[in-house]
């Protein structure tokens, strides 16, 4: 068993160095979240079980964690958007292989110039780091919102969540990934979608087609994956696998709904989140980003309560300085049917989401 080291670090050129030093030295790491308290991080570290800690005042072991086989090198918590969050542990092979699939996709004629905004203590940030230290990418640092500067400095990518994408100009970059929560209807040309989770290691489609050596199926309605940046294990379970259409049982079971038709992907959410109402599906996801393109809806949550005439009533969780009702009810009328009209629109400071910018669904029913 190896060591699990834990970065408390914030995101800057401090972290690259050791985990520049982890890979060299073959030492398992961890990334704590920098915007908890030191008892949030103190549960992060329980739930990791990390065996030492790193932070700028040096290193501390920690004789109540939990070590690693020789062949893992990450340990990651996912988003906890929809339960309670799991450590995944993921191999040096699949880090390296993220990397590489991510780089060969993007690079064109040269080296990738990656600007890190996002927190490391989630794949889709820690992704742009190890595209560097495990690859020939290179990193440019700064403040996490200088972002438009960032491009005119030379950064020739970066990877944001929807938030960032509505508040900057981006166009200086040559690509742009958007991860983390759907994506907007309209987004400009150099913007490149991307579908993952900790479990993968990372985006592993791109607007809508899976990368090099990723192979994504739907069977039953779910979306399976097989892919050489899948995650080893969970730290107190095996992985889980599914049997796919080919009769093989080494797919991962993702737990989102979706198709593939002609090699293209298409994501409808959460299974466990699809809403039945008056017989009909709705996905929250697809009213979601109907709902969002409404004039002065700011952030808007789907979610649903149980009702005696339709099974499920869907309610409109909408933050806005103005009153939308009409709005809302007329255009998801229009784009999704009638059936999709939330029977409820109500008003909230904010809606909950992780650090990458996904809504905390488990959390919603607090609003109501």
């Amino acid at each position: 068993m190896r060591t699990l080291l834990a970065l408390d670090l914030p995101l800057g050129p401090a972290l690259e160095q050791a985990l520049r030093r982890c890979v060299e030295d073959g030492d398992a790491f961890c990334v704590l979240d920098q915007r908890r308290s030191p008892r949030g991080r103190a549960r992060e570290l329980t739930a990791l079980g990390a065996t030492a800690v790193l932070d700028e005042r040096g290193r501390r072991e920690r004789p109540e964690g939990l070590g690693v086989d020789d062949e893992i090198g990450l340990v990651m918590l996912t988003s906890g958007s929809s339960g309670p969050p799991k450590a995944a542990e993921l191999t040096w092979a699949a880090l390296r292989a993220s990397a590489e699939l991510t780089e060969a996709t993007l690079r064109a004629d040269a080296p990738t110039v990656w600007f890190p905004c996002l927190p490391a203590n989630h794949i889709g940030g820690l992704a742009v780091l190890l595209r560097a230290i495990v690859g020939d990418a290179t990193l440019l640092w700064g403040e996490a919102n200088e972002l438009e500067l960032a491009a005119r400095r030379g950064a020739t990518h970066v990877a944001v969540v929807a938030t960032q994408l509505a508040r900057y100009d981006l166009s200086g970059f040559r690509r742009v990934l958007l991860g983390g929560s759907r994506p907007p209807l309209e987004r400009p040309e150099n913007v490149v979608t991307t579908w993952g989770m900790t479990e993968t290691g990372s985006g592993v489609v791109y607007d809508g087609y899976p990368l090099s050596g990723v192979e994504v199926v739907a069977h039953d309605g779910e979306l399976l994956v097989r892919s050489p940046t899948l995650f080893h294990s969970y730290r107190d379970r095996a992985r889980p696998n599914a049997l796919g259409p080919d009769g093989r049982d080494d797919w991962f079971p993702t737990g989102d709904a979706g198709s593939v038709e002609d090699g293209r992907v298409r994501v409808r959410g959460r299974l466990g989140f699809v809403i039945n109402t008056g017989g009909e599906k709705v996905w929250p996801e697809d009213l979601e980003v109907v709902l969002a393109s409404v004039t002065g809806v700011r952030d808007v949550a789907v979610t649903s309560a149980p009702d005696d005439e339709w099974g499920e009533r869907i309610i409109a969780l909408v933050v806005s300085d103005e009153a939308v009702d009409d709005a809302i009810s007329a255009i998801a009328t229009e784009r999704l049917g009638p059936w999709a009209k939330p029977k409820e629109i109500r008003y909230v400071t904010a809606i909950p989401r992780t650090g990458n910018g996904k809504i905390r669904r488990g959390d919603l029913v607090n609003l109501f």
